[in-house]
């Protein structure tokens, strides 16, 4: 296995950035994504029910959480980031995944301050806004794409291949039938 590649897959911290083969950053951007999803669903919403205030105040308190989430989850990202080789495909893509995400997280702390501002919770969410966060829902599929490149095909922080291979022995098998090396 290349070097580098054997690096990417071990924590800087284990304690802070989570255990070899268990990380802690794609446990966390659940929670920004969740957020960020359901709060468009919500401006959407508010078009085509009769009391919208829920729903854009609902929107509004979801963004809030996904870049509170998002700032969480991006500090444990810049620890996986640390452990990725710089000059590789790997870690461009992971620069690229983490400044779609600061632009993100920042847009929509923007968002945030803009709805908190308008304070119209009696009307549907601006067409604007809604507009704002159709397009930051579409950085965020991108930016999730790379996210999984990273895990995926250049192996991130995922356990070596002969770690995983413990996962398909059969019951009572020994571990020296593995067939994959470190």
């Amino acid at each position: 296995m290349v070097s580098g590649m054997r690096q990417a897959k071990r924590p800087v911290s284990a304690v802070l950035a989570g255990p070899y083969g268990h990380p802690y950053h794609p446990m966390l951007v659940t929670v920004p994504i969740g957020s960020w999803f359901a709060s468009l669903g919500f401006d959407l919403a508010s078009h085509v029910v009769s009391r919208p205030g829920f729903l854009a105040e609902g929107s509004q308190w979801l963004i809030g959480i996904g870049v509170l989430g998002a700032v969480v989850a991006g500090l444990v990202g810049l620890l996986d980031l640390a452990a990725i080789p710089a000059g590789t495909v790997a870690f461009r893509t992971a620069t690229t995944h983490m400044c779609l995400n600061l632009l993100l997280t920042f847009g929509y702390a923007a968002n945030f301050a803009w709805r908190y501002q308008a304070h119209a919770y009696r009307a549907p969410v601006n067409p604007v806004l809604v507009a704002i966060s159709a397009v930051f829902v579409s950085t965020l599929c991108v930016s999730g794409y790379l996210g999984g490149k990273l895990t995926y095909r250049y192996g991130v922080r995922v356990a070596s291949e002969r770690t995983q291979a413990e996962g398909y022995l059969e019951s009572g098998a020994p571990l020296a039938s593995r067939q994959h090396a470190d």
